[in-house]
């Protein structure tokens, strides 16, 4: 008896932290109150509820994050915009320093490469294409998205030894791109980049915002055209999988920024991820809109860790989401466009891009990167 009895208290509690405690609706409580009234036992129980609680939360964040570690800024120089941090094979995090010409100044971007082991910092190269994401490949060239806005609108690889830059693509069907925003590079070699447009002063000549792929030969073929505005894009480390982040912003197929005296209605933005089958062929099969985030984040930036959990940048804060989409833990920074794992030694530590500053925080989790041989 007493065993039955206490069985059912524990599925109880279960029940109430199962979702519906963390919710602290009025009468949840209430019907709590009530069946601590009717079975007194259930209290000693829920006396530790609170402690249930934080071992929980604990438990996600021993998965995740390193019970020493803390988020710490580790460069603060940027000029503009800090997006699309990438490390080197031997340890150096490149990223860009998207400049906005209407802003004062026409900055003309950066990429800088920084030392996280000597906190050194020095300007690689600018201008810069208005370059935003990067990415390693596995011979250790640096591949580089080039958005409008006075930048070069292509994807550029630049050999790391000589230093000398090619253009992989500038067109499609004879027209420039968009604005190429981010990209991902599979285990074959194939780069998979993302084309929206979020501001700039050229004429848009894609009829589509859309998803391209760049195989080894350098031809170009266009994958997905039912992303609104297309922007962060990984390869799961099966290689099965590639997924794309939705950021429409401002939305309702606004490419710019409205002006500040703008009194008007205003457009609505969503957020979403996709999820795409990655056939052997390379071409990309709708799996499911994997995460909606509606209409109040805008996901930006992605990577991956060795299990397949994503890494998501969503402005004040990185979201960790399993495979199948479910939200697994949280990170809190002052602000995430993109992120990165780092190589060797810092093949733990995530490295996040964020208005004019990088933050790095040890994980538990191995970073997958295409730059190492798996």
């Amino acid at each position: 008896m007493k065993n039955s009895l206490e069985e059912q208290n524990k599925s109880i509690v279960r029940k109430y932290w199962d979702g519906k405690w963390n919710e602290r609706h009025p009468e949840i409580l209430d019907e709590l109150h009530w069946e601590l009234t009717n079975r007194p036992m259930l209290l000693i129980l829920l006396l530790f509820l609170q402690t249930i609680g934080f071992a929980q939360n604990s438990s996600s964040e021993s998965k995740f994050i390193h019970p020493d570690s803390k988020l710490t800024e580790v460069f603060s120089g940027g000029e503009t915009f800090l997006e699309g941090p990438t490390m080197s094979g031997d340890g150096i995090l490149f990223f860009s320093d998207i400049a906005f010409t209407p802003f004062p100044g026409k900055k003309a971007g950066i990429i800088w490469a920084f030392n996280p082991q000597s906190n050194e910092a020095k300007v690689y190269r600018s201008p810069s294409g208005m370059s935003n994401g990067l990415m390693f490949d596995s011979n250790g060239d640096l591949i580089a998205c080039e958005g409008a806005d006075f930048g070069g609108r292509k994807v550029t690889k630049t050999d790391m030894k000589t230093g000398k830059s090619i253009i992989l693509a500038a067109l499609y069907n004879g027209r420039p791109f968009n604005s190429p925003n981010d990209l991902a590079i599979d285990q074959q070699g194939r780069i998979f980049f993302t084309d929206p447009r979020y501001f700039g002063y050229e004429s848009i000549d894609q009829p589509v915002k859309g998803v391209y792929r760049i195989d080894k030969d350098n031809s170009v073929h266009l994958l997905a055209s039912n992303v609104d505005q297309p922007n962060g894009i990984i390869v799961s480390p099966d290689q099965k999988t590639v997924y794309v982040a939705n950021c429409n912003f401002p939305g309702n197929g606004n490419t710019s920024f409205l002006p500040n005296d703008y009194k008007g209605v205003r457009p609505t933005g969503s957020g979403s991820v996709f999820a795409y089958n990655l056939l052997p062929d390379g071409s990309l099969q709708l799996k499911s809109k994997l995460i909606d985030f509606g209409a109040d984040i805008c996901p930006d930036g992605m990577t991956i860790d060795k299990e397949g959990n994503l890494y998501i940048a969503l402005g004040d804060r990185v979201g960790i989401f399993s495979p199948d989409g479910k939200k697994v833990f949280e990170i809190k920074v002052p602000q995430a466009t993109n992120l990165c794992f780092g190589t060797g030694n810092f093949y733990r530590t995530l490295f996040i891009a964020g208005g004019k500053s990088v933050y790095a925080i040890e994980t538990l989790k191995e970073g997958f990167n295409v730059i190492e041989k798996h």
